[in-house]
């Protein structure tokens, strides 16, 4: 089994357009070691010729230009994409899926609450069903997905992690911000020889339920959004902490790190980094830091081969 990471960082990318903050503006005029991301998203094959993608982000169409094994192969259309599934709702998640309106057949995964938020905007319309099929996945139970071209060959279990609701519905969801279960969700990606590993670019805490299926994991990609809880507070470019963002920080005992420190996971992977957090700078004391503790940050381009 094979996984592409397209994107690693939060929404906005990295360095995020409007951010002069001092470690985007370090990140454009080259006065670190740091290397730029898009918008988080992954890509898994069983074979090399067909792939799942996983989250639509809004640089899909550089991402795809960007990673060779997906560019089309037969005339006079043609992609090795073959089935699309969503974790979430947000618009770092489904905004690319208008990218991928040309006429071309694949299979669009997502829960039954996610399928009902793209249907209540009619601009997923441009997604014509003749070649794109909806398709609803269970929580708590594996399946094999499959695309247009019929099984992909590894299974998957989506399970729900705590998050919220996207950003574009909180000001009707103002009494349950942390939404539906079906509405944040993580998965477990299992290929036919048993290799498995873990993505939840998204999760506001850790829960027992999710320790014990985390517990000696291949490899874990998971949120790495903040490094602290007011980081964007202190750094007076946002009002809103991590936490009520629905992301945990890394550090700190109520922490990713802390969490994570008994859980012998073999390789742990932070993604959906946002352009704020010092562990995108390759010579930080919080690169350090995390490194010494057994984890590495997601970078776009990276290929991992389970």
């Amino acid at each position: 089994m094979d996984v592409a990471v397209l994107g690693s960082a939060a929404g906005g990318g990295y360095p995020q357009w409007n951010c002069n903050a001092p470690l985007s503006k370090a990140a454009r005029d080259g006065s670190i070691k740091t290397k730029w991301r898009t918008q988080a998203s992954i890509a898994v094959s069983a074979d090399g010729a067909r792939w799942l993608l996983i989250n639509a982000s809004p640089d899909l169409r550089q991402q795809l230009m960007q990673t060779r094994t997906l560019w089309p192969r037969k005339s006079p259309r043609h992609s090795p994409i073959d089935a699309v599934l969503l974790t979430s709702g947000e618009i770092d998640h489904v905004a690319g899926l208008l990218s991928l309106r040309e006429s071309q057949a694949f299979t669009l995964w997502a829960t039954p609450r996610i399928l009902e938020i793209l249907g209540e905007n009619s601009i997923f319309g441009a997604l014509n069903p003749d070649y794109v099929a909806r398709k609803t996945f269970p929580l708590g139970t594996a399946f094999e997905p499959s695309g247009a071209q019929g099984p992909l060959g590894f299974t998957l279990e989506a399970f729900p992690v705590p998050g919220k609701v996207p950003l574009f519905l909180e000001s009707r969801n103002q009494g349950n911000l942390g939404g539906m279960p079906e509405e944040t969700v993580g998965l477990e990606v299992t290929a036919e020889d048993g290799a498995r590993f873990h993505y939840i670019p998204g999760c506001a805490r850790m829960t027992p339920e999710l320790r014990t299926r985390l517990k000696g994991s291949a490899l874990v990609f998971f949120d790495g959004t903040l490094w602290q809880n007011n980081e964007m507070i202190d750094l007076g470019i946002g009002q809103k902490t991590g936490a009520r963002m629905g992301h945990m920080n890394i550090s700190g005992a109520d922490g990713t790190i802390a969490a994570f420190a008994d859980l012998d996971v073999k390789r742990k992977l932070f993604i959906h980094v946002n352009t704020t957090n010092p562990v995108l700078d390759e010579g930080s004391p919080e690169r350090a830091e995390i490194r010494a503790k057994g984890w590495d940050v997601a970078e776009d381009g990276m290929e991992i081969h389970l």
